[in-house]
């Protein structure tokens, strides 16, 4: 088995069979409904081709991918209800249908689940399986800190961002690497390679996303673009434009995200604007590409099957040519 395809239809068919009780049904039922939602499965299946590229079987990694997938389904369950986002891949979200508490116990429930999941990696790395989920499992949550205290704070720098990035975005893809190296029998090198790999990724990728919402097709994009200039969001763009903006431009950025009354559309086209006036996009642009870069020479750094490396580049390539 060779193809990123075959390995998430795996995934799919593996996590709807998962089994929950049918009571008390508005503790399961959310859990069912989460993780019938779909989507593309990449996390799990980054954790079976690792394993598979170092050498190790399918059944070795297959659990523990379940583990990172409902882990991953958690989170966004979490975060929707901390963002009061009505939809999640254009259905109802958890609390929305149901209502926050529910989708806090359902989500705990889901935690447990990921645990159990994860703790049935093979026995003699079982220990340090454990001890990559569950630290990635912790950066998760301050990364979402970070993010929410970005909020109200004026003064986050560039290196605050990325590092904030890294830990809500990007730790979970080298994690899911690493958790699958592991499985596989890799050495401790390799499978740290493979978790830069999947880091620096991550990071492309979430840079990738903060300049698309700016300058993505919309008819492409899977939400407005504008969204984050709209909501004063703290970017990576945003940041870089304060951080090149001369006097003038720095007052006029600062006054359309200080302002509590405008248009949307204006507001879009104005700071779109200014971040074309001082080469945003480029400047954005290149920082994706010294992350990818990084990435790759993370992953030609180890000994990893020929064929499974190539379907990581691909992966890899596939999502920073992504245009929504």
């Amino acid at each position: 088995m060779t193809d990123l395809r075959q390995i998430q239809a795996i995934i799919a068919r593996e996590t709807e069979a998962l089994s929950f009780p049918q009571h008390p049904c508005d503790l399961y039922d959310p859990i069912r409904y989460t993780l019938g939602l779909g989507g593309k499965r990449m996390r799990p299946a980054l954790v079976v081709l690792s394993c598979l590229g170092v050498g190790g079987k399918l059944e070795d990694a297959l659990k523990p991918a379940l583990g990172v997938e409902v882990f991953h389904n958690f989170t966004l369950l979490h975060d929707d209800i901390m963002d009061d986002a009505p939809l999640r891949r254009n259905k109802a979200t958890v609390h929305a249908k149901w209502n926050a508490n529910i989708a806090i116990l359902s989500g705990d429930v889901m935690f447990a689940e990921a645990f159990r999941l994860i703790s049935e990696a093979p026995g003699h790395v079982l220990k340090r399986v454990i001890d990559v989920f569950l630290k990635a499992a912790i950066e998760v949550c301050e990364g979402q800190q970070w993010d929410m205290d970005f909020e109200l704070r004026s003064d986050v720098s560039i290196d605050e961002y990325l590092n904030m990035i890294r830990m809500k975005t990007a730790v979970l893809l080298g994690a899911s690497l690493e958790l699958g190296a592991l499985c596989g029998g890799a050495d401790n090198e390799t499978a740290s390679k493979l978790y830069a790999f999947g880091t620096n990724l991550g990071i492309a990728f979430q840079l990738q996303d903060d300049l698309l919402d700016v300058y993505g097709d919309p008819d492409k994009f899977g939400k407005r673009v504008g969204g984050d200039i709209v909501s004063n969001k703290k970017t990576y763009l945003k940041l870089k434009a304060l951080e090149l903006a001369d006097n003038e431009a720095r007052k006029a950025l600062e006054q359309w995200y200080a302002s509590k009354d405008f248009d949307e559309l204006n507001k879009v086209n104005s700071v779109r604007a200014l971040f074309d006036d001082l080469n945003i996009r480029h400047e954005t642009e290149q920082m994706m590409d010294q992350f990818f870069l990084e990435a790759l020479q993370n992953l030609e750094a180890i000994t990893f099957d020929a064929v499974y490396k190539n379907e990581l580049i691909h992966m890899a390539a596939a999502l920073m040519q992504r245009e929504s």
